[in-house]
């Protein structure tokens, strides 16, 4: 037994260094810190030593959290640099100056030791692109943050119908119609719906609501005001009839006011055609203006089918 109390107290001896070492250079961080405030504390030569100290010249600036930001961009607005002094750095002014690169949204500075500074950077995402008499890109909070350049390799949609005077001057008024653009390409992409029609456009109109453009035809879908869920889900009800025929539509209609659950199929020409030429077969109900019958069972006999102009 003697030799199994022995046998346990070599073991936990042996682990006690590995275990330690951490904590023992953080502890020789603050004793020398500690150590360096009393002299400066002491007497003025003491306070000079603080400051002159060369153990405590900050060695390097170490970021976290790059994506779109880089290292020597967020430097070069440094207002602290490797060389200066660790406990003397203006954190603070570090931490304002590189909030300013278009890409930060905040950030966080801790000193380190060995001397050096780790930035722990929160990006900006980019939810959309709006058009403001010139493209920006605009996060999550429906905030524009940056004019869109070649370089930032987005697909982005594109918020479009907004003045940049309305912007500047009634931004109340016009930052709810941005977010609610942003809700619904939010929904647009969780919902899935990118992977069968991209959303490429967001269009607001004070008078006639949201009109949006998808997939690679960039097909025109009236939504109009309200109800936003309800209309979505009856789009994709009709693009997956559309796909299922082999058909492609010009413009969507989902406005009606006045029977809401109603939607309007404009063909594109070369459908049209296709389908006046099959006298044979079922075809799809036809009207000229507005209206049409509830989609709850997707076909495209059961919608209402407006013919593209000109024809």
């Amino acid at each position: 037994m003697g030799r199994g109390r022995n046998r346990r107290r070599d073991d936990g001896s042996s682990a006690a260094p590995r275990g330690t070492r951490r904590w023992r250079r953080a502890l020789a961080l603050v004793t020398a810190i500690a150590g360096l405030g009393a002299a400066a504390a002491a007497a003025p030569r003491g306070a000079a030593l603080l400051r002159s100290a060369e153990s405590l010249r900050i060695r390097t600036l170490r970021f976290e959290g790059l994506e779109r930001a880089t290292a020597d961009e967020l430097l070069a607005l440094s207002p602290v640099h490797p060389g200066d002094h660790l406990l003397t750095a203006d954190v603070d002014g570090l931490e304002q100056a590189l909030a300013r690169h278009p890409w930060v949204a905040r950030v966080e500075v801790h000193r380190s030791w060995p001397p050096a500074l780790t930035v722990r950077v929160v990006e900006r995402h980019a939810a959309a692109l709006v058009d403001l008499s010139g493209l920006y890109l605009v996060d999550e909070a429906g905030e524009p943050f940056k004019r869109a350049a070649a370089g930032d390799g987005l697909d982005l949609p594109v918020v479009t119908g907004l003045s940049r005077a309305d912007y500047v001057q009634r931004r109340d008024a016009v930052a709810p119609r941005l977010r609610g653009a942003l809700a619904l390409a939010r929904a647009w992409r969780e919902g899935g719906r990118d992977a069968a029609a991209r959303l490429s456009e967001i269009h607001l109109d004070p008078g006639d609501g949201t009109t949006i453009y998808v997939g690679d035809e960039g097909v025109q879908v009236r939504l109009g005001t309200g109800d936003l869920e309800a209309k979505l889900g009856r789009l994709e009800q009709v693009l997956s009839a559309l796909r299922a025929e082999g058909r492609k539509a010009e413009v969507l209609h989902l406005d009606n006011r006045l029977h809401p659950s109603w939607v309007t199929v404009r063909l594109a020409k070369v459908d049209l055609l296709r389908a006046q030429g099959q006298a044979n077969e079922p075809g799809p109900e036809r009207a000229g203006g507005m209206g049409g019958r509830s989609i709850a069972p997707p076909h495209l006999d059961q919608l209402k089918v407006a013919s593209p102009r000109g024809l």
